[in-house]
């Protein structure tokens, strides 16, 4: 799918880790990785060989997924992590289907306004809701900087 930019300083705290010195960086790159590995592993998606390495603020994650969709929430778990800025996704898929759009959430968005952008109709928010479970927990808990996934309508 190839590089997706992200917002470095908005998403999930997975780190924990401050600045340090540059010996100590390969060192941290290689917890970071490891951390990421165990949040995309902890929601149980389809994905084998799952690899992830860390530079700077550039995560690369390696593997297959299942689907598309599996493939794209992985990038975006990754993607929606602080520290993170870009994600280079070297993922393959077992079963090729579309590629859907991404959405930067911005301050005032909400689903229903987002699906009213991509779909013309702001009731069909629960499909962006549900393209992006697990990582959204409830339609209202989304916040700016936030990147989403707008599948295409069947």
């Amino acid at each position: 799918m190839g590089l997706f930019s992200f917002i470095k300083n908005a998403g999930a705290k997975v780190f924990g880790i401050g600045k340090t010195t540059a010996e100590e960086a390969a060192e941290v790159a290689v917890q970071k990785a490891g951390k990421l590995v165990k949040a995309v592993e902890s929601l149980k998606f389809g994905v084998t060989d799952l690899d992830i390495t860390v530079k700077d603020d550039t995560a690369t994650v390696y593997g297959e997924a299942e689907n598309q969709a599996t493939r794209e929430k992985v990038v975006l778990v990754i993607g929606n992590t602080e520290g993170i800025a870009s994600v280079d996704d070297r993922m393959t898929t077992a079963v090729k289907e579309p590629e859907a759009q991404f959405h930067t959430v911005v301050s005032g968005d909400s689903l229903s306004k987002i699906a009213k952008k991509y779909y013309g109709n702001a009731m069909k928010y629960p499909v962006i809701f549900e393209a992006n479970k697990p990582m959204l927990t409830h339609p209202d808990k989304i916040y700016p900087g936030q990147v989403l996934r707008i599948p295409a309508l069947d």
